[in-house]
């Protein structure tokens, strides 16, 4: 009963449009009252959501007739202005991909992260897998004779690995090194939206953005949450969302030459089975351990950066060691600790002493009234905070 409800409603409401439309207002007006009460009444039938999803859709329709059924009342008929009128499908599809497109405009990374190649200690072979990428390939002025026949860039590139082991650290690499690309940074509150039909839009707009823009970079953060094993309690939208995926990524007619979709997650697992198996959309799949003795030794160096210190290579190699099991993250927390060392001794002590150094501001200048924290026994001690 509620399907015909539902069906009622909807021929209701087309008829009134065409009404509309034919500036025949009083039958419009008639139509309208009639489409409302059938779908006033499918509403409180509470189905559940799946038995009348083009409710859902038609949820815009409904707003506009009330729209025109309340001016009616307050205004009269022969006031219909013409604003409310519709739009012509072309001028709809128009606005419609316009607003999708500026909500995705805050994805695209104006500013450049500034980490270079050499700041990414380790991972070789993922560094040279991203410059192969065909965002990279675009940007060379590489002979012809190397991209002839078969021989064409990866597409698309999944980084996975525990936490914390630089997949982020390295698409922050490619945003900077990809100087005269477009870096497309994108998580699931960009793409996932409360409204139906909204989600695979965003979706089918972010990779029309790309092509308008290439050569372009889809960084997809986390790609888990929006492309897990699809499942019977799964909802209708999320299904939606990587099926558009696949159709955007290997889907017939569609131009991906200039665009590189880098994926990065921690639970590769729990991908979708036709991103997981059959590499549909990441064809070229990378993974990211935790560091070696030599790059935990580099990373050292490059979380100290040029704070001075009294470290020495074998300071750093025998460090390297002793971190065996440390991912990236850790290193860089343990670095951040142990620069904090001194300030904390400094607000902790009670007394100090004056000694000869440096001087602060101009590292030329030999001064004495330089201060260092002390045992409150020591010669000369000022007790002070």
């Amino acid at each position: 009963m509620t399907n015909a409800n539902l069906q009622k409603a909807i021929d209701l409401a087309s008829r009134a449009s065409e009404e509309d439309k034919a500036k025949n207002y009083e039958e419009a007006l008639r139509l309208y009252q009639h489409a409302i009460q059938y779908f006033l009444h499918v509403v409180k039938c509470k189905k559940p959501k799946s038995e009348f999803p083009s409710l859902t859709i038609k949820g815009e329709r409904i707003y506009f007739l009330l729209n025109r059924l309340i001016h009616f009342l307050l205004h009269g008929v022969n006031t219909m202005p013409n604003f409310i009128l519709y739009r012509t499908d072309s001028d709809d599809g128009d606005a419609e991909k316009k607003k999708f497109q500026s909500q995705l405009q805050g994805a695209i990374v104006m500013e450049k992260p500034n980490i270079k190649w050499d700041d990414v200690a380790g991972l070789e072979g993922a560094k040279e897998a991203l410059k192969e990428g065909e965002g990279f390939c675009s940007l060379h002025d590489f002979p012809s004779s190397l991209s002839a026949g078969k021989r064409t860039p990866w597409r698309g590139i999944l980084l996975f690995g525990p936490p914390g082991t630089g997949k982020s650290y390295l698409a922050k690499a490619v945003a900077t090194e990809a100087n005269n690309s477009t870096f497309f940074s994108i998580s699931s509150s960009d793409l996932v939206s409360k409204w139906l039909g909204e989600s695979e839009k965003l979706v089918k707009n972010l990779f029309s953005l790309a092509r308008e823009h290439k050569p372009s970079i889809i960084f997809i953060d986390e790609i888990d949450s929006m492309c897990g094993s699809r499942n019977e309690n799964e909802s209708e939208a999320a299904l939606r969302i990587k099926t558009e995926f696949l159709v955007q990524m290997q889907g017939v007619g569609n131009d991906n030459e200039g665009i590189l979709v880098l994926g990065a997650t921690n639970i590769p697992w729990t991908l979708d089975s036709a991103i997981r198996r059959r590499c549909v959309m990441f064809e070229k799949r990378i993974y990211i351990p935790l560091p070696e003795q030599h790059a935990r030794s580099s990373m050292l160096k490059l979380h100290l950066g040029t704070t001075p210190n009294s470290l020495n290579e074998a300071d750093f190699i025998t460090l390297g060691k002793k971190t065996d099991g440390y991912s990236g993250a850790d290193i860089s927390i343990v670095v951040r600790d142990a620069l904090m060392q001194p300030i904390r001794k400094v607000q902790c002590a009670t007394h100090f002493k004056k000694v000869r150094g440096k001087a602060w501001n101009n590292p030329d200048v030999v001064v004495d009234d330089l201060l260092t924290p002390c045992s409150p026994n020591d010669p000369g001690t000022i007790q002070m905070t």
